[in-house]
This record gives structure tokens, C-alpha cells and sequence, in this order.
């Protein structure tokens, strides 16, 4: 009776961590997508970002071509506009449409993801960074590499400019990391990891 329970219960855990090992793999290949779908934007983003430099490029040639006609002298008979002559309206146009086209050069920035990478060192079988960059939910695990007396965990995170609270899930146990500046209290004490 004895051995027909444990291998039973041997026989559920093997089901159990198959099943678990499956949801694993399977959300790390969603993962993988994931980070190939966000590749494909970022340099989507990048392609936009060089069409409106160009645009900028044009936009001041046009500013100063306008600049060069309007400080010309005026031909006669040349049109009026609210008692400014057309030269002047184009030229205050232009020069607006050139301040919001660097704004928007600006924010593409500001959204432009970076690539960060976390290290932990030590002694363990698992090691997973979670962080509010992800609403402190799934985290992203890190990949071991064995040099000797101990082991260097590492992971590359997509992140924005930002701050961001992070702390390191070392085999089932919280720990902070010495390479980053702390932030809060008690339970609430993290590492802050800074992106500019």
C-alpha cells in the first residue's frame, strides 16, 4: 500500500511539473513573439523618426528661403493679408510647423525603448528580476552562467525612459541588489533602477 502511494505521488508530481515545464515553455515562446513584435515597431519608430529629421531638414531650407523673400524688398502690387504682406504669413507658418516637427522629433524619443541589462550574482538554482515594469506580474527570468565558485544570472529588459522598483526572486526568496541605489521601507524597500 506504502509503495503504491509513492509512486502515485511520484507519478503527480511528474505530471504536475510536465505540465508546468509545457506552461514554461510555451510562455517563453509567447515571450520570444513578443519581443520580435516590439523589435519590428522599434524600428518602425526608427524609420519614422529619420522621415520627420528629413522633413526638418526640408522645413528649415524653406524657413530660410522664406526669410531670404521676405527681408528682399516687396514688389509692388504684392498682396496683403490682415495688413501684413503674404511673405511674413508664410514665413510665421513655416516657422510654427518647424517648432512642432521638433516636439514630435522629441517625444519619439521619449518612447524609443533601451535595452538594459540586470545581472545577479551568487549561489542559486533560480533567479528572476520582477519590477514594476511589468506591474510587478510575471517578471523576466534570468539566464545562469556558471564561472566557477558561483553563478552570474543575467537578463536583457526592453525599457522606456523611466524609474523603475526592482527587486530579485533568488530560488523562492526576495533580495535586493548592492549594484543598485534602494528606495522605501521595511517590505516596500526595492532597488530603483533609473532609465534616461
Amino acid at each position: 500500500m506504502w509503495l503504491a502511494y509513492v509512486l502515485l505521488n511520484a507519478l503527480l508530481t511528474d505530471t504536475v511539473r510536465a505540465n508546468l515545464t509545457k506552461k514554461l515553455s510555451d510562455a517563453n515562446q509567447h515571450n520570444r513573439y513578443l519581443k520580435r513584435q516590439l523589435q519590428v515597431k522599434e524600428d518602425a519608430l526608427l524609420k519614422f523618426k529619420s522621415d520627420l529629421a528629413l522633413m526638418e531638414l526640408e522645413l528649415e531650407s524653406l524657413v530660410g528661403l522664406t526669410e531670404e523673400v521676405t527681408k528682399a524688398g516687396i514688389p509692388p502690387g504684392t498682396r496683403k493679408i490682415g495688413g501684413k504682406y503674404i511673405h511674413s504669413h508664410v514665413l510665421s507658418k513655416l516657422q510654427v510647423l518647424r517648432d512642432k516637427l521638433k516636439e514630435q522629433i522629441k517625444d519619439i524619443d521619449a518612447v524609443k525603448f533601451h535595452d538594459v541589462e540586470l545581472v545577479w550574482y551568487g549561489m542559486a538554482e533560480d533567479v528572476q528580476v520582477m519590477g514594476s515594469f511589468d506591474g510587478w506580474s510575471q517578471g523576466e527570468h534570468m539566464s545562469a552562467e556558471y564561472t566557477g565558485g558561483f553563478t552570474k544570472f543575467s537578463t536583457t529588459l526592453k525599457l522606456r525612459p523611466g524609474r523603475y522598483e526592482i527587486k530579485f526572486l533568488v530560488d523562492g526568496e526576495w533580495h535586493l541588489s548592492p549594484e543598485f541605489p534602494t528606495t522605501g521601507e521595511g517590505l516596500l524597500k526595492n532597488n530603483l533602477l533609473i532609465m534616461e
